[in-house]
């Protein structure tokens, strides 16, 4: 063969395999100012490609944006958008401020006073992180969006979602910190159904919202065990929950998924190994 053809003929296959090993998943940071929080709040978005239709693009809103690469996220994405299990998505990663004064239930702190400024950040989301959103996307309308959290973002994220279902259509939570609560469980009158923060409010409320619900939660992930059945809390208070909002009736059971790993630990190792299932349920095709 011609060396120059031979040259030609390597450099084309180099381009090939480089253009096919080339992720089609980008992922760039960026920032917006509140006047929610009185900050400049950090972002990592990560993008599949824009689809020909826009309004087919989603929005994913992970709280903890700062640990998306523990989480796996754009690995995970990647994956499944080659594969064609996923619809077209925009993730946004919020990196936490002061997270136990952000993260919690709106306008109801903990004994502690956590959680004060969960309302602001309620409003940052709803007011101001929403519409940055689809300006960035250029986008009208999103297919569907998501909000999704792990831990006490997990807690943070349902709260948000459940009072804003007029924008956000489905919710995530990864090992929810649904033992929130008004007042130490140790003192004298503690009471679960009257002091977890959550149960409280769901219970309370008259809302319907229109929302679809993902759960997990590991068996392994704590020792604690309040009401001593065997059954370590985080799995006890998720159940709890769901189980709350089933008998409120404000959605079809098949609307709820609950997940639950008996070996599962409280770190991203084992979230990360529930992400593909959730973003299938979430925005699979």
């Amino acid at each position: 063969m011609n060396k120059h053809l031979l040259y030609l003929s390597a450099g084309l296959l180099g381009l090939i395999l480089n253009t096919a090993c080339k992720s089609p998943v980008k992922e760039r940071n960026d920032e917006i100012y509140s006047r929610h929080l009185q900050k400049h709040v950090k972002l990592s978005i990560i993008s599949t490609p824009m689809p020909d239709d826009k309004s087919e693009m989603n929005l994913l809103l992970l709280n903890d944006g700062q640990d998306l690469g523990k989480f796996r996220v754009k690995e995970i994405l990647d994956s499944l958008y080659r594969k064609k299990a996923i619809q077209p998505l925009l993730v946004i990663g919020i990196h936490a401020g002061d997270r136990m004064r952000e993260y919690g239930v709106a306008g109801l702190p903990d004994y502690k006073n956590n959680g004060d400024k969960a309302d602001h950040y309620s409003g940052f989301i709803d007011d101001e992180l929403y519409p940055f959103a689809k300006k960035k996307a250029t986008v009208r309308k999103f297919r569907s969006v998501v909000m999704a959290g792990c831990s006490l973002g997990g807690l943070s994220a349902f709260d948000i979602a459940w009072d804003h279902a007029d924008k956000i259509d489905k919710v995530g939570v990864f090992s929810g910190s649904f033992w929130w609560r008004d007042k130490d469980a140790n003192a004298a009158g503690y009471s679960d159904d009257v002091n977890r923060i959550m149960i409280s409010k769901i219970r309370s409320s008259k809302k319907k919202p229109h929302l679809q619900y993902w759960f997990y939660a590991g068996g392994k992930e704590e020792n604690g065990d309040r009401d001593k059945d065997g059954i370590t809390d985080v799995v006890d208070d998720t159940r709890d929950l769901v189980t709350l909002i089933k008998n409120k009736n404000v959605c079809s059971p098949d609307d709820i998924r609950l997940i639950e790993d008996p070996n599962g630990r409280h770190d991203y190792a084992d979230w990360s190994n529930q992400l593909p299932a959730f973003l299938v349920w979430a925005f699979g095709k």
